[in-house]
């Protein structure tokens, strides 16, 4: 069995070396393959950096990676990445992509914008595992709690259809005694920033970013978050809705002639 660990905060972050453990131990050959810089809000885009028509890749282990875990940084954002390893591109097609530990929370609607989920649901998009791991904080500290419940996400989440949806994990920067537990949960009806667009003079916009409490929403996966809890969250995509009924044409369309 393959594991690709990859994610949007970049080849330096500490969360890879996290995921990497949680493969190891549940008998996962892995593989470290990240982005070269940080590339946070990219969703599931396919950008690269090409060169002559090469994606530039260089060897470049992650801070406190197991020794022998080969690992590489890439000019690529993390859905190209796992698009990219669904073709063989950094050896052996993976059974499972596990991306994160994003610094920051991805809970709420606006995980349609997160780098960290994008990966999981380009892995998912071919058929295989995808899991995005977030702790709630900017610089976490307490990486062995995301760790453990990580580790208890990715054991449900392989027991089930690849194509069954990307588990989506946030976990509060806490210690492992201080867990509350781990509960599944909705997404909240708003991300966990929002903006204030003005015009100012000449039609340029400026663009203000504000947190939400949230507080306001205690039973979805930003509220139990906040409440001390870890989350779980299945997230599908793409879909379509086979209940609705579409506004069809057929031949030609009124005053054509």
């Amino acid at each position: 069995m393959r594991a690709l660990i990859t994610n949007d905060d970049g080849i330096e972050s500490e969360g890879l070396a996290v995921l990497a453990r949680v493969a190891l131990a549940a008998g996962y050959e892995v593989t470290v393959v990240a982005p070269a810089h940080e590339y946070s809000g990219a969703s599931a885009s396919l950008l690269g950096v090409e060169r002559d028509g090469t994606l530039v890749r260089r060897p470049q282990p992650c801070p406190g990676l197991p020794e022998g875990v080969p690992s590489f940084a890439v000019g690529a954002s993390p859905g190209l990445i796992a698009f990219l390893a669904a073709h063989d591109a950094f050896g052996p097609r993976p059974d499972v992509v596990l991306s994160g530990v994003n610094r920051g929370p991805n809970t709420g609607n606006a995980v349609i914008h997160s780098g960290t989920v994008g990966a999981a649901f380009s892995a998912m998009t071919h058929g295989i595992h995808g899991l995005a791991v977030s702790c709630a904080a900017a610089r976490p500290r307490h990486w062995g709690t995301a760790e453990r419940v990580a580790a208890h996400g990715l054991a449900w989440l392989t027991g089930r259809e690849a194509s069954g949806g990307v588990l989506n994990v946030n976990v509060p920067d806490v210690p492992l005694a201080e867990l509350r537990g781990v509960r599944q949960a909705p997404l909240a009806s708003f991300g966990a920033v929002q903006a204030t667009v003005d015009e100012v003079e000449g039609g340029d916009l400026t663009v203000t970013y504000a947190e939400i409490d949230p507080t306001t929403d205690v039973d979805s996966d930003a509220g139990l978050l906040a409440a001390g809890w870890a989350t779980l969250t299945l997230l599908r995509a793409p879909c379509f809705d086979p209940d609705v009924t579409l506004p069809e044409h057929r031949g030609g369309w009124p005053g054509e002639g």
